[in-house]
């Protein structure tokens, strides 16, 4: 268990540390895109005509865009003083957008305000490190690290709990190792939560065994459908009258009408309006609902309602009310909102960031005790090479920490010094933050090492400070300046990075001393014969063995629960899928913890996979 905490945690934190700070910001990413859109203020106008002819003004410049649109989108303004989005996308899958005045239907200049990912991009390489498919999967496999590293710490950490009430600043070692567990056992039951989540959250593509044991390869509408049909009788309501349109004018040239009736029957504003296929066979429009803030605060599960209309007729085809709904996949929605902090208010969201913030510092710390301990004490694992190999660890520490910080805030410099008009400039901010990471690294290898420390934090910090100024430069705006106008989610955006850079700044002077200093030899002992190809057979068989062995379990539980008339298929498919990763976890914690671990998975997954055959020809 020591060494399986040990190598999973230093492993997996080089990137983790990176997901988990990423996470934590991108709790507040809507005020991260509120300040980086940088939105200016809506011109003035003498004219205020009626939300009908503002809309249909809409779906007139819609329509002349694109002849076969995959959809039009309307993002109705959450404020009076926020511009109507239009977004559409052509038949060749190409994005755009453009800003409307909600006043009085007048196109705003273009752009209006700046192109960003926003705190869309925090999310983004929280989950997938902006790497499509393999970063998805591997961000999968470092969060199933993370969670064995977990259990593995509590069993190693006997007095962890004592521990945590120990805190001797100054102690080197003994003060990395404090704060490590200290950061650990206070966020532990967060932690385990989160990793969990955020497996659990993409069940069905982490672990897609149960569902194509059940329904079969293609079988995913069918499962959903029946999904479905369970939330049906909560979620739907009686279809209201086919709305009074005008029957010379198609129904998407009378949006305003569908608003009013969609809002009627939701009994709450809109937030957006979707034509799916405009113009076309199956066209469909569909009004979502604004969510309810007080809902949302009591509530994890609380679904927004959507009302669906015949894009042909504008008769209502489904009406699926907020109040005491249930999605169809509710699962999917409660693991989600735990997840993302779409729960609670910004009480919640408050104690995410700090939580998140700590379990960033717990794998950072554990990450820097690991190279500290070795630096006191050479065990000579890698022979001669064991210098160079440290000499490595650290400068990944480096890169991995404050570089994360560092690429982080020239992210927000790079929003405001690539011109509003620059094509693509969305790609250009994340481009900064990659190229700014890689720096870090090239940084952290040519540098001494405590040199690279203080240096990389100093410059994080000098950046978070000076950000302000930036802002006064491209935009004439600043904390003050949104506190005066009511927005004081952007004043607070400005004013925490502000905080923080002050803290780095602290965090660098302390560090502004000091020296790498080579491992210490230490007395190498020599390793049994095929030591290391046993440790590389045991961490193969934790991995794909491990997975086997939770595929296979959970499709004998998905069969099992519905013959025993515990579960419909649907609901066992979804149990069963669930409790896969806690049995992923398990597998390879004994992988490590028994002796010829692997002859009794081999055995289990046989077992096991004959059980879910017998069942599945039952």
């Amino acid at each position: 268990m020591s060494w399986l905490h040990t190598w999973f945690g230093l492993v997996c934190a080089w990137l983790l540390c990176l997901i988990f700070l990423a996470g934590s910001i991108s709790v507040f990413r809507a005020p991260i895109s509120r300040w980086m859109t940088a939105e200016p203020a809506l011109p003035a106008t003498s004219a205020a005509l009626p939300q009908e002819t503002v809309l249909a003004a809409a779906s007139r410049f819609l329509a002349g865009q694109e002849a076969n649109a995959r959809f039009w989108r309307i993002e109705l303004p959450a404020e009076p003083e926020q511009a109507m989005r239009l977004v559409w996308r052509t038949a060749a899958g190409a994005t755009h957008e453009a800003a409307m005045d909600p006043r009085d239907g007048a196109l705003l200049p273009q752009p209006w305000g700046r192109k960003t990912e926003g705190g869309r991009h925090f999310m983004t390489l929280h989950y997938t490190l902006h790497a499509g498919t393999f970063g998805f999967w591997l961000v999968g496999l470092l969060t199933m690290g993370m969670l064995a590293a977990l259990l593995s710490g509590i069993v190693v950490h006997k007095r962890i709990f004592k521990d945590f009430f120990t805190f001797r600043p100054g102690r080197g070692q003994r003060a990395w190792l404090d704060g490590h567990n200290a950061s650990a056992v206070l966020t532990l039951p967060f932690q385990l939560m989160i990793a969990y989540t955020g497996l659990a959250i993409f069940y069905t593509s982490y672990m897609p065994g149960p569902l194509r044991a059940v329904y079969g390869e293609q079988g995913a509408a069918r499962w959903q459908a029946e999904l479905a049909e369970r939330a049906s009788q909560a979620g739907s309501a009686a279809l209201p009258a086919r709305p009074p349109l005008d029957a010379s004018l198609p129904a998407r040239q009378q949006l305003g009408v569908l608003l009013h009736a969609a809002q009627a029957a939701l009994a709450s504003p809109a937030r957006m309006i979707m034509v799916e296929r405009p113009g076309q066979p199956r066209e469909r429009i569909s009004v979502y609902g604004r969510p309810d803030a007080a809902m949302a605060i009591r509530q994890i599960s609380s679904p927004t309602g959507r009302a669906v209309f015949d894009g042909a007729t504008g008769a209502f085809s489904s009406l699926h009310l907020a109040a005491g709904s249930q999605p169809a996949d509710a699962a999917h929605e409660v693991m989600e909102r735990l997840h993302v902090a779409s729960y609670g208010g910004w009480t919640i969201k408050w104690l995410y960031f700090i939580c998140g913030l700590a379990g960033t510092l717990m794998m950072a710390t554990g990450a820097v005790l690991y190279t500290i301990k070795r630096r006191n004490k050479g065990l000579g694992e890698f022979g001669a090479g064991t210098p160079a190999f440290y000499r490595i660890a650290e400068s990944l520490n480096v890169a991995a920490i404050a570089g994360a910080c560092l690429a982080c805030i020239v992210y927000f410099h790079a929003n405001r010094f690539i011109p509003a008009a620059q094509p693509g400039r969305d790609a250009w901010e994340i481009t900064a933050f990659f190229l700014a990471w890689l720096a870090s690294l090239t940084h952290a290898c040519v540098r001494p090492l405590q040199r690279a420390w203080f240096e990389q934090f100093a410059c994080a910090a000098l950046l978070c400070l000076l950000l302000p100024a930036t802002n006064v430069l491209t935009t004439r705006q600043h904390a003050l300046a949104y506190a005066r106008a009511g927005d004081w989610q952007a004043a607070m955006v400005e004013s925490t990075i502000m905080v923080f850079g002050g803290l780095l700044a602290v965090l660098a002077w302390r560090l502004r001393a000091g020296a790498w200093t080579v491992p210490r030899p230490g007395r190498t002992a020599a390793a049994p014969r095929g030591y290391r190809w046993r440790v590389l057979g045991r961490v193969l068989c934790a991995v794909t063995g491990g997975y086997a062995l939770a595929t296979v379990g959970a499709i004998v539980l998905a069969r099992a629960l519905p013959l025993g008339g515990l579960a419909s298929p649907a609901i066992g498919v979804v149990v069963a899928s669930l409790l896969s990763f806690l049995i992923y976890a398990v597998a390879a914690l004994w992988v490590f913890a028994a002796p010829g671990a692997w002859r009794w998975l081999l055995a289990c997954i046989a077992g096991l996979t004959a059980l879910a055959w017998t069942l599945g020809a039952a």
